[in-house]
């Protein structure tokens, strides 16, 4: 008797599998290291191909009109929401590899006339574990920013008043010389800042402390202090409650990355939404924070020199993870803040539709040409029967989803044949049963 040729024989098949190996950590799946296995492992459908072409057409309309957009990147669980972002961000860092995936050829022509002649500043996030949405967007993009640009002062977005205050103290303590020496090497280290590397004085100091929060002194001070003598309020900052308010320190990151020859900033907020329902126990929390999400698009600090682009991440609405936490008038103002949202922010779905695809090519890749035929022979023959055929199918498949989806084998073929014959026979018998009733 020949030995039957089993799946593991046509395909590669782990030999065990643990949690979160299918899953792509965003900042990861970006990094020198982890980009190529990025774009190796990704599958282009003609919907993904269009949902590249929808994103990067916000992103060019950002730029044209110079006005901040966020859009959800809506998706179900393993729909590769995270894949996406990571591969959208190695397109607009011009990443080769990524500019000649073949799928994505017409979405890359038809933004041609910006896509890498823009210079585009990309922000990977992960929120959960974040205190407040300050905290995980500022913490994150200082952390970022220090590893691509180390020799450029801090956005100005940590809290003025003590950071002043502790540097005066400290003027008084060096002396001025020693002092002003030390602060002024974040400019004299950051080559071409041009009027932002100029040297720091007596009277230039005090004039930025006294000047508004988010005058263009005042913001450069306040970074060039945390990046000098007081870098211990970079730790501080991480605790949740060293920052300003949002709104003007999206405005402090647009400044930033305008100082450092940035036409956009692209913010890719992954698993934002996961993050504000994980305290939805905590209703005043998500109040607060979820009220936020608004100033990604509306900003009351209007200077912005240079538009930001954000994706968030989300598997659900918002309302149906907050279930029945909301209730009475609390749960009329909450569900008001979603539909102002959700009128203010595009959406990039990926379809559910897109997953045999993937399943095919990632998973249930043949070893082989001679496997692929020896899986093709198998699905024909199991499809051959009429009882089979009909054991597969449901209303919502077809025949090529299951093609891309099974893992056709001649062991395979005949357990189905088996399972299919008895279930006909279990029907029969029925049937049979209804009619002596």
């Amino acid at each position: 008797m020949p030995t039957p040729v089993l799946i593991k024989d046509l395909i590669s098949l782990p030999e065990r599998v643990q949690p979160g190996d299918f899953v792509l950590r965003l900042s990861e799946g970006v990094s020198e290291a982890g980009a190529p296995a990025t774009l190796r492992d990704y599958v282009v459908t003609p919907d993904l191909a269009r949902n590249f072409d929808t994103a990067l057409g916000a992103i060019k309309s950002a730029i044209e009109s110079k006005s901040s957009k966020a859009g959800y990147l809506h998706g179900s669980f393993g729909s590769g929401k995270s894949h996406f972002m990571a591969v959208l961000f190695l397109l607009l860092k011009g990443n080769a590899q990524a500019r000649s995936i073949e799928e994505l050829a017409p979405a890359i022509k038809a933004h041609e006339t910006w896509l890498g002649k823009k210079k585009v500043l990309c922000v990977p996030f992960h929120m959960i574990g974040a205190q407040s949405m300050e905290q995980g967007i500022f913490g994150q993009y200082l952390a970022f920013v220090q590893r691509e640009h180390p020799t450029a002062p801090l956005p100005g977005v940590f809290l003025s008043q003590p950071i002043f205050e502790n540097a005066q103290s400290l003027r008084a303590t060096m002396g001025d010389a020693v002092f002003f020496d030390a602060v002024n090497a974040a400019g004299r280290e950051a080559d071409g800042w041009g009027e932002l590397g100029a040297d720091w004085d007596a009277a230039s100091l005090e004039a930025a402390m006294a000047s508004p929060p988010d005058h263009e002194s005042h913001v450069r001070l306040v970074g060039d202090l945390v990046s000098t003598v007081l870098s211990a309020y970079r730790d501080v900052a991480t605790s949740g409650t060293g920052f300003i308010n949002l709104d003007r320190g999206l405005a402090a990151l647009s400044q930033h990355a305008h100082a450092l020859g940035y036409d956009a900033l692209v913010l890719f907020l992954d698993e934002l939404i996961l993050w504000l329902a994980s305290h939805a126990a905590e209703p005043d929390f998500v109040s607060r924070e979820g009220q936020k999400l608004a100033k990604l698009v509306e900003a009351q600090d209007a200077n912005r020199p240079v538009p930001i682009v954000s994706f968030v991440a989300r598997q659900r609405d918002l309302r149906e993870l907050i279930g029945d936490q909301f209730t009475g008038s609390q749960d009329l103002a909450f569900h008001d803040v979603l539909r102002h949202w959700e009128g203010r922010f595009f959406k990039v779905t990926l379809e559910d539709g897109n997953l045999p695809a993937i399943i095919e090519r990632r998973i249930l890749a043949p070893v082989s040409a001679a496997a692929r035929q020896q899986m093709d022979r198998a699905f024909k023959e199991a499809t051959a029967d009429a009882t089979v055929v009909n054991t597969l199918l449901t209303r919502e498949s077809d025949l090529g989803m299951f093609r891309q989806v099974y893992p056709f084998s001649p062991a395979l073929v005949q357990a189905l044949v088996a399972v299919s014959s008895m279930l006909q026979r279990e029907r029969t018998a029925i049937k049979v049963l209804l009619q002596l009733l």
